[in-house]
């Protein structure tokens, strides 16, 4: 046998390790939540991810350079609203979702549910349009959104295809459209 056929031809040069980027990986960890959030009954309760008390400078410019990649990438409403300019601080953003929790909270049916993806602000359900008369699988749905200035959309209460959301003018609009909202059972 000849000694050149026994010896393995050289590897081709091998292709570098492909690496996740390290502010996405940050990223990843800065949006998580505790395990304790799946009990919270009002968004202020979840509020324990990096992105909610690290200094609001380096949140936005962690988010912005995690999203210039252009991929949808998991944050709260605000902070969204935030790096497009149309809301001037993360503390407006906690406090209309808290002025939302003050609203339905005190109203009967009226539940939140904590468990959006890590990064989201969670959302709230209006249970007795759930298999009630109208007979719909999925509740009317109350949730906060950078889509439009109101920062509240509604889902009304439905089975199969999802409808568009209902645009909310803030939480006065709200108010004043609840017993509309309610009314399907």
């Amino acid at each position: 046998m000849d000694i050149d056929s026994a010896i393995a031809a050289p590897r081709s040069a091998a292709r570098p390790p492909a690496l996740e980027p390290l502010d996405a990986l940050e990223w990843s960890q800065a949006v998580e939540l505790p395990r304790i959030a799946a009990t919270a009954t009002r968004p202020a309760e979840i509020r324990r991810a990096w992105i909610h008390r690290g200094p609001e400078n380096e949140v936005l410019a962690l988010f912005r350079a995690v999203s210039a990649r252009g991929e949808m990438i998991p944050a709260p409403w605000w902070l969204r609203a935030l790096a497009e300019g149309r809301l001037d601080s993360r503390a407006t953003g906690f406090r209309i979702e808290d002025r939302i929790a003050q609203l339905l909270s005190r109203r009967p049916g009226w539940e939140y549910v904590p468990w959006a993806a890590d990064g989201e602000s969670g959302y709230w359900e209006f249970m007795p349009s759930e298999n009630g008369r109208s007979g719909h699988k999925i509740p009317t749905t109350i949730l906060t959104t950078s889509r439009h200035d109101g920062w509240i959309d509604v889902l009304p209460a439905h089975t199969g295809t999802t409808p568009e959301p209902i645009a909310v003018a803030g939480v006065g609009g709200l108010r004043s459209r609840l017993g509309e909202f309610e009314a399907v059972r």
